[in-house]
């Protein structure tokens, strides 16, 4: 392919050694390790290419790296340098658009038409947004003068970078999770230990690639690493220099980490799993929600955390909807990224497709009607679109986040018992309500815990709104300009208001 062409002339690609290699970001420099680990094309089940396998040495001097840059740098106060490093980061990434579009194809598994979308392209506008929004935000405010002790005294806050953040990315969006984390906290005047997922460690390397070549970006404000070792991010996630730890990724580790910070009362922000309900009322389009529901579903095979996973609709038209989802679910066209024509590409790997295979056989002994789907597809992590019916809400199919394509219809009796099915969830990420009345749709709206919502498949993941969500789907917000917030302090100032002489 002309991409991995381009990339050979670069000395990305060594086929001989495995295909694709990257380096870590260290304090400036690009280092390659001897031992490193495979990454998988997920699509094919075979090598791609090779991350280095950083270590506690690596992990620990990455942190020092970025408190001496916090330190000892003017980073965190050169607001206007920090806005030009943005924007030439953003055009980095233009630049090497479709390098990059290959790489995500091949390492993601992710469709040619979702690079266009979520995967690489919508994320690269975060980049934009934060230089954007930190050329207007208020950076102080204004208190005024108030008499205390016979004195007046003025008084005004002033907002600050937060420190070092270690930043944590999932695998199923890793250009969108890494930048909705790394621009924000740039933006604020923090400096960064950013690791990848071991699935998809790649793209996040060559995201520290394109900061240490193609912008001025100084020495350990940015460090990338990419590991297997679960030592590494105790580091990031323990270490006394480390003051922020952003996480995305499942609710079981994200607690882990939030008890890991607590011993130097980090301050976390944890983006985690979602169960997230589609309501469907009796007054919807029926045909309009069986084709939303279906291509939902199968977006990106399924692994999206805020994806509607649950499909609750009148027990009295469960049938007459499942046949419809059902026919939409079979003409989703899957198979290989590359091809422009497909609409679902692979899991992330062999585990993950045991993961939700096991999770559908359990659910139909539990009871539930498997109506299309539940099939391996090789060679790769293919798993067909799978519908499942009459599913109890109480059971595990209902309750715990699958991450395939997999969608699970729960029948409900009237819109109380349809708010009381959504909400009862650990998980409250997402969700959305279909109806022909909007003011309906939006008063169920306000009765569902989540973070997000869509009214009739209205899209609210653009970087200006916040989001995060509710109970033990995370803490904090990302993107938008609470995400910036999220990695800024407040320090109040007061000084006695000096008569004129």
């Amino acid at each position: 392919m002309a991409a991995q062409e381009t990339l050979a002339t670069s000395g990305e690609v060594n086929p001989a050694s495995g295909g694709v290699r990257k380096r870590l970001l260290i304090d400036g420099e690009l280092v390659s390790l001897d031992k490193t680990f495979p990454s998988l094309n997920p699509a094919t089940g075979e090598v791609y290419g090779h991350a280095p396998d950083a270590g506690v040495a690596e992990a620990k001097a990455a942190v020092e790296a970025a408190r001496r840059a916090f330190d000892t740098t003017d980073w965190s106060t050169n607001v206007e340098f920090r806005i030009k490093c943005l924007d030439q980061l953003h055009q980095a990434m233009l630049d090497n658009l479709e390098d990059l579009r290959e790489l995500t194809m091949a390492e993601v598994g992710a469709t040619r038409l979702l690079t266009h979308g979520n995967q690489l392209e919508a994320p690269i506008g975060i980049i934009k947004y934060y230089a954007d929004l930190l050329r207007t935000y208020p950076l102080s405010e204004d208190l005024g003068e108030v008499e205390l002790s016979g004195k007046l005294h003025r008084r005004w806050v002033e907002k600050e970078a937060a420190g070092v953040v270690s930043a944590i990315a999932a695998y199923n969006y890793p250009t969108q999770l890494a930048l909705a984390k790394l621009a924000p906290s740039l933006a604020a005047g923090c400096t960064v230990i950013l690791k990848g997922a071991p699935d998809t460690p790649l793209l996040t390397l060559a995201l520290g690639e394109l900061i240490a070549e193609h912008t001025d970006i100084p020495a350990g404000v940015v460090n990338v690493l990419s590991s297997t070792e679960i030592a590494v991010g105790e580091v990031m996630t323990t270490h006394p220099d480390v003051d922020v730890v952003s996480f995305t990724g499942s609710t079981p580790v994200g607690k882990k980490i939030m008890a890991a910070a607590a011993d130097t009362l980090k301050r976390v922000f944890l983006e985690l799993g979602g169960k997230s309900a589609l309501l469907v009322l009796d007054d919807a389009d029926f045909k309009t929600t069986a084709q939303f529901a279906a291509f939902s579903i199968c977006s990106h095979a399924g692994q999206g955390c805020a994806l509607t996973t649950r499909l609750l609709v009148p027990r009295d038209k469960h049938d007459e909807i499942v046949a419809m989802v059902s026919a939409m679910m079979e003409h989703v066209p899957y198979g290989d990224p590359t091809n422009p024509k497909m609409y679902m590409g692979p899991l992330i790997s062999e585990r993950q497709r045991d993961k939700v295979d096991g999770m559908v056989q359990r659910a139909v002994e539990a009871g539930a009607t498997l109506v299309t789907g539940g099939e391996r597809v090789s060679p790769g992590y293919f798993y067909k679109p799978t519908l499942l019916a009459n599913v109890d809400p109480s059971s595990e199919i209902a309750q715990d986040e699958v991450f395939g394509p997999v969608l699970a219809v729960i029948p409900y009796d009237g819109d109380d018992d349809a708010v009381r099915i959504a909400n009862d969830s650990q998980f409250g990420l997402s969700g959305g309500v279909l109806s022909a009345d909007e003011d309906r749709a939006i008063a169920i709206g306000r009765r569902i815990r989540t973070g997000t919502f869509s009214i009739n498949g209205g899209n609210y993941f653009t970087p200006d709104v916040p989001f995060g969500g509710y109970k033990q789907s995370g803490l904090g917000r990302e993107m938008s300009a609470s995400g910036l917030e999220e990695f800024l302090e407040q320090k109040a100032f007061a000084a006695p208001v000096v008569a004129a002489s």
